[in-house]
């Protein structure tokens, strides 16, 4: 099983890849959107040409699924972070750095987030670094692998607290993914979260 993985060249050069890209991504924040956008098109672009998208929930299951689940996914995350936050205050200049940080500011950013970022992140680490899992790990398997991945790649922005949010996000989107085999339930899921998350009620 293991050595069909390592065999596995399309998965190893995509990860490869990816993690190449999150570096320059987080490497320069006054540029961050601009590099992310890119960051994204070209993953999109590569997983598109890997592996077959998944729709085998109807529309109004998609969305109203798709919906519900962006938004009790919004509501973990506010009861996780009050939750810490008495426990370990600092946790609250840690949130104000991330959103100084990398949070969009400007329209196009909000754009970017919701058109690019929010799809190309489903696009890529469910629907093609999951899905090449699936063949190797099984249920289970894949959706943990899949989510570790996903949060590897955001330890080049120095923050615990994203790259932790980042797996507890791909455990909850890999699940959903398995469940529903529906890649558009998932975008919409996360762009919902997104919404919530950096334009309706942010944290801080």
């Amino acid at each position: 099983m293991s050595k069909n993985l390592f065999l596995d060249l399309r998965l190893l050069v995509g990860l490869l890849i990816a993690h190449c890209l999150m570096y320059f991504t987080f490497d320069d924040r006054s540029i961050f959107w601009y590099i992310f956008s890119g960051t994204m098109l070209f993953l999109i672009t590569f997983a598109m040409f890997q592996e077959a998208v998944d729709d085998e929930a109807s529309f109004i299951k998609y969305l109203s699924i798709g919906i519900i689940s962006g938004v009790l996914l919004y509501f973990l995350f506010w009861l996780g972070y009050q939750l810490i936050e008495t426990v370990y205050p600092p946790i609250d200049q840690s949130v104000k750095r991330l959103y100084r940080w990398f949070g969009p500011s400007v329209f196009w950013e909000y754009l970017a987030l919701i058109l690019i970022a929010a799809p190309g992140e489903e696009l890529f680490w469910r629907g093609f670094v999951q899905k090449r899992l699936l063949r190797y790990f099984g249920v289970f398997g894949s959706i943990l692998g899949g989510a570790l991945l996903y949060s590897l790649v955001h330890i080049y922005s120095g923050a615990f607290f994203l790259v932790l949010a980042a797996f507890v996000s791909g455990l909850i989107w890999g699940t959903l993914y398995i469940w529903k085999k529906s890649m558009p339930l998932i975008i919409v899921s996360h762009i919902v979260f997104d919404l919530f998350m950096f334009i309706l009620f942010p944290l801080k």
